[in-house]
């Protein structure tokens, strides 16, 4: 099997149209400022060397990121402690989808964000 060798990075991209709200929830959920930030295009935040990156689409590729529904993502992360993630985005106004379901890797919730992606908190056995 051959690979693509000359990858240097990889991240994750939510392109939205509900720029402001999206980067605010993870602004507060993350409890950081993005950075690189553009209010009105662009923002980054960074997580254990993970980069997330939001952005306003441009006017002739916005279809593409009107997506209605469903997720366009799953973004899973691994957590401490599971019931005070869950605290935390209760106090945030965003409450689990699911109640704690137990699977191979640990306990975990679906939660989601302002855009409908989901994310996955999970904690580890």
């Amino acid at each position: 099997m051959e690979s693509l060798d000359n990858i240097q990075e990889a991240f994750l991209t939510i392109g939205t149209e509900k720029f402001t709200e999206v980067v605010d929830f993870y602004r507060q959920f993350l409890g950081q400022d993005p950075n690189p930030y553009n209010p009105t295009k662009y923002a980054e935040f960074r997580i254990q060397g993970f980069r997330l990156a939001i952005f306003y689409p441009k006017s002739d590729h916005k279809a593409e990121f009107s997506q209605v529904g469903g997720s366009a993502f799953s973004l899973c992360l691994a957590v401490k402690d599971l019931d005070s993630a869950i605290a935390h985005l209760q106090n945030l106004g965003y409450s689990p989808t699911t109640e704690i379901q137990t699977s191979s890797h640990g306990r975990e919730i679906y939660v989601y964000d302002p855009a409908h992606n989901r994310l996955i908190l999970y904690q580890p056995d």
